[in-house]
């Protein structure tokens, strides 16, 4: 018979258990673009940021935290041996997380849609990052983290430092909101895995209807909204956490790694 302190012991072992395995994340990471507002021949995923290529900066940014299990990385078509020659030697301990690839799509909903596809083991939380963000940071994950626990839904963003104007099909300004209730959204968008993956399967076989309407997806988290109506948490992350688009950017980023 096991004693009464010691079933209590165990079975306080096996909720923790329990809790852990439910608190596993996976992240999709998208390095499938092709960077022409870049230039240059190679796709600025391969581009070097102050020596190291930024696929592998935002990998490492990713897999150095303890909240990430496991990495999907979404890429071109065919670049997989170059991934594994060129990126995971840079970053070997990160590259053990990598556990899947998946091949990017025309438009970026595509990729997002086949990295989600590409998970095969047990997730609860997924973190979809574009890889031209090599700074996210760890406190900024640990705050998605929290959040998504609460509500099954949360986005990284900053409130905006401008004045946005929304135009008119005139080329006129048709009305300026509250910046106050302005936010510049970033990645991670983080998501209940299940909640995600359902609400991308819905979106695909509606995009005609939803195109029809004029309604173009430009972020994960307006899938959720559209397709289930989801709360999306709004989560402060940095002013660093800038997306790598023109050649000015990289300049930007190489000064922040000074």
């Amino acid at each position: 018979m096991i004693p009464d302190f010691l079933r209590i012991s165990l079975e306080g072992w096996s909720k923790m258990t329990e809790q852990n395995e439910l608190a596993r994340c996976t992240a999709v990471l998208l390095a499938a673009g092709k960077g022409t507002r870049l230039g240059g021949d190679l796709p600025k995923q391969y581009r070097d940021i102050a020596g190291i290529p930024l696929a592998a900066r935002s990998l490492e940014a990713l897999a150095s935290s303890e909240i990430i299990s496991d990495i999907v990385m979404v890429i071109p078509e065919g670049d997989e041996e170059y991934i594994r020659e060129h990126i995971f030697p840079v970053v070997p301990e990160a590259a053990r997380k990598v556990r899947a690839f998946a091949n990017g799509g025309a438009e970026r909903y595509h990729s997002v849609a086949n990295g989600l596809e590409a998970i095969s083991w047990p997730c609860s939380y997924v973190f979809i990052h574009d890889g031209a963000r090599p700074f996210i940071d760890h406190a900024s994950l640990e705050r998605l983290y929290e959040a998504v626990r609460e509500c099954g839904a949360a986005v990284a963003g900053m409130p905006s430092k401008d004045t946005v104007k929304m135009a008119g099909e005139d080329g006129y300004v048709a009305s300026t909101p509250d910046r106050s209730h302005v936010w510049i959204i970033q990645t991670p968008q983080v998501f209940e895995k299940n909640l995600i993956t359902e609400a991308y399967r819905e979106m695909l076989q509606k995009l005609p209807e939803l195109q029809a309407q004029g309604i173009h997806i430009t972020d994960d988290a307006m899938v959720a909204e559209q397709m289930k109506k989801t709360s999306i948490r709004l989560v402060e992350a940095s002013y660093r956490n800038i997306k790598i688009t023109t050649p000015e950017d990289i300049a930007v980023a190489e000064a922040f790694l000074r």
